[in-house]
């Protein structure tokens, strides 16, 4: 095996991590939203913890300042342009869409819509060369890749039980909505890339407390709205798992600025993908809700990983 298939293979191994990763903290910080009855405070519960978890680290370790460092006098030198800092702005507008449009068109036209855009935004990113591999042309073999992962994602949505609509009394209002969730995959293709970028001069670590401080900042901007009209929340839970979400947001998303580097933004995009629908259907195996359409739509996923491998050799 040659050197760049033992990259890519290590890269194909931390993909599905990082997606499992984002479904188990789905669930830890579904469940806090659930609790306090507001999906964006739980957000920023997520980002502050992480954050703080972050600034922890770089207090105590010297290399991590380092990188920072680096970071700073890249900017300051111009050879990383200061718009390449501001991925974490994406995930604070995931958070948003996922708070402004769920209630209208549920969670499973959200999920299909930000998985379509995450994809196809995906071919796009990787060939402008935004992400720290550099150009990868869009090929047929990869667009086949990226229909394939739409597919299985809208097959296992079809599968759940979640809603897809409600009656709003005006026809196109879930198809105006619709456009958020979209915006919010393809930015989350745009972060991945930016990430990389940052994580390739100071590290992954310094680009994820880039990311967790400017989408804290954003949140926080976003909370003083909230606050103004439905006020803070009236109790706060005190088991300590449902505030653990930060941590494994810190840690996937340190991967993910590495792993951006191994294979580019669509392997990337597909094996998370990927890793969210395994992980989510080990969880429902555990809760006795597992379908044979969940295990279809992960086979059709797996599938559009190998397919999008073997065509960027």
């Amino acid at each position: 095996m040659s050197f760049s298939d033992r990259r890519k293979s290590v890269g194909l191994v931390f993909g599905f991590a990082i997606g499992a990763g984002v479904a188990v903290q789905g669930r830890i910080n579904g469940a806090l939203g659930a609790r306090l009855a507001d999906g964006i405070a739980a957000a920023t519960i997520s980002f502050g913890t992480g954050l703080i978890a972050l600034l922890i680290a770089f207090a105590v370790s010297p290399t991590l300042r380092a990188g920072f460092a680096q970071v700073r006098t890249a900017v300051s030198a111009g050879r990383l342009p200061p718009w390449q800092l501001l991925g974490g702005l994406c995930g604070a507008f995931f958070v948003a869409a996922q708070g402004l449009t769920i209630a209208s068109i549920g969670v499973t036209a959200f999920t299909v819509a930000v998985v379509a855009g995450q994809l196809l935004s995906s071919l796009v990113v990787d060939r402008l060369g935004l992400a720290p591999n550099g150009r990868t042309p869009i090929t047929p073999w990869r667009f086949v890749a990226a229909a394939l992962g739409i597919t299985g994602v809208v097959l296992s949505a079809g599968g759940s039980s979640a809603p897809t609509t409600v009656t709003t009394g005006v026809p196109d209002i879930p198809a105006l909505l619709i456009v958020l969730p979209a915006l919010a995959g393809i930015g989350l293709a745009w972060q991945q890339a930016v990430n990389g970028r940052v994580g390739a001069t100071g590290g992954p670590f310094t680009a994820t407390l880039i990311n967790f401080g400017v989408g804290l900042i954003a949140l926080l901007l976003l909370d003083l709205f909230t606050l103004a009209t439905t006020g803070l929340p009236t109790e706060f839970p005190t088991d300590l798992w449902l505030y653990t979400g930060g941590l494994i947001g810190v840690a996937f998303i340190a991967l993910a600025a590495v792993t951006v580097g191994l294979i580019g933004v669509l392997l990337l995009g597909l094996t998370s993908v990927a890793g969210q629908l395994v992980a989510a259907m080990v969880l429902d195996a555990a809760d006795g809700r597992l379908s044979l359409t969940t295990v279809v739509s992960c086979a059709i996923v797996l599938v559009a990983v190998l397919v999008a491998s073997r065509s960027s050799r």
